[in-house]
Formats: C-alpha cells, structure tokens, sequence
C-alpha cells in the first residue's frame, strides 16, 4: 500500500480532533468500517440535496453544512475504526476512495443545478476525477499518496461556509453567490489541475521507481 502524507493546512485543526472522539463514541467493535464509509456518502447525498435546494430556500445551505460536514466526520472515523478493530481490508479502502470524489461531484452537480449552469456542473465533475486519477496515478508510481496544502479538508470547509452564508442571504444574494462562486471555483480549480498536472509529471520522473517497459500479457486471454 501507499504511504499516505498530508500536507493539509487544515488537517491538524479539524480531522485530527475528530478522531479524538472516536473513543467516547462507542461505536460497536463489530461494527464494518464500510458502514461508516456508507453513512458518509448517504450524508453526502444530503449535502448535494442541499446545493440544490439553497437558491430557492434558506435551510438548503443548513442542509450543505450538515451533509458535508457529516460526511467528512465519517470520512475521518472510518479508518480509525478499521485500525482499532483490526478490521482493515483492501476493499473498505478501495470503496473509500471510491466514493470520496463521487461526493464532490454529487455535490457540484447540485450546485451547478441550482444556478442554471450545467455546463459549469460537467466541467467541474471533470476536474473533480481527473485530479482523483492523477492523484492515484502518481501514488502508484511515487508509493505516496500525497494531499495538498489546500486538499479534500479545506474544500469541504470552503463548502460548509458557503452553506451557511447561505442560510443568512436575502434570495438576490443567495442567486449571486451561487453563480459566481461556483464560477471562481471551477476556473480555480482548472488552473489547479494544469499546476498539479506539471508538478506530478516531474515528481514521477524524480521520484518515482523504474519506468515500466514490459508489454502488455496477452496469453491471460487465450
């Protein structure tokens, strides 16, 4: 497996304090860490309800803050409880990933929903998986699974913000923040994507192992 470094500037202050709950909770040893994973997602589909929702009525952005927030709460409790129940499993980590970037898009998809805009909901999903790819991808070559300074912590935080200014906007300023955030956002995150892009084709090449030069192993089929 991967070595996993995050260089989160958030990650100290939120997700670290969250697995300090872990204890208090109780959560039956027996219990799969692929519940929690699905618990997160079911979560998430409620903040993605919430996106859409939040131009039209104030309580959507309640719904974003609780969906996302609650998802990452079990984004950060499903590992933890893997390793002290000594239930870690390929599979659980695989569903992990899995369905971390099918949140955000869920989420962009309302969001772009809710302005109009489904063109900026389709790029968006775009960037969403082409970052989750090159992130694998050069986890697979380097053997580290590195996030970023600004990572999966502190977007689902721009996120939660946003839900709850939100709640307090009249419904002009609920329609003009919608746009024109989700519209900085995308193009952020496509110059985002150009830069990682660059930055992981010389980290590979510095750091990663041996190229691979075999062919593909056709007799499998036959």
């Amino acid at each position: 497996m991967s070595k996993r470094v995050s260089h989160s500037l958030l990650d100290p202050y939120l997700s670290t304090p969250i697995k300090k709950v872990y204890g208090p909770l109780r959560i039956p040893r027996a219990f799969p860490p692929e519940g929690i994973v699905l618990m997160g997602h079911l979560l998430a589909i409620v903040g993605a309800c919430g996106f859409f929702l939040a131009v039209p009525h104030w309580w959507g952005g309640l719904l974003v803050a609780l969906g996302v927030a609650g998802a990452h709460f079990m984004d950060c409790l499903d590992g933890t409880h893997a390793r002290s129940t000594n239930q870690c499993r390929n599979g659980g980590e695989l569903l992990d990933h899995f369905t971390d970037p099918l949140s955000f898009s869920y989420w962009m998809v309302g969001w772009g929903a809710s302005t109009g805009n489904l063109w900026l909901s389709i790029i968006a999903v775009i960037v969403i998986y082409a970052t989750a790819v090159l992130t694998n991808i050069v986890a697979k070559i380097t053997g580290t699974f590195e996030l970023q300074r600004f990572g999966p912590t502190e977007f689902k935080t721009l996120l939660v913000v946003y839900g709850l200014v939100m709640c307090v906007l009249p419904a002009d300023g609920r329609v003009a923040l919608a746009f024109w955030s989700f519209l900085v956002l995308v193009v952020v995150g496509v110059v985002q994507l150009k830069v990682n892009l660059v930055r992981g084709v010389f980290k590979v090449n510095r750091h990663g192992a041996a190229p691979d030069t075999g062919e593909w192993d056709v007799t499998a089929s036959k």
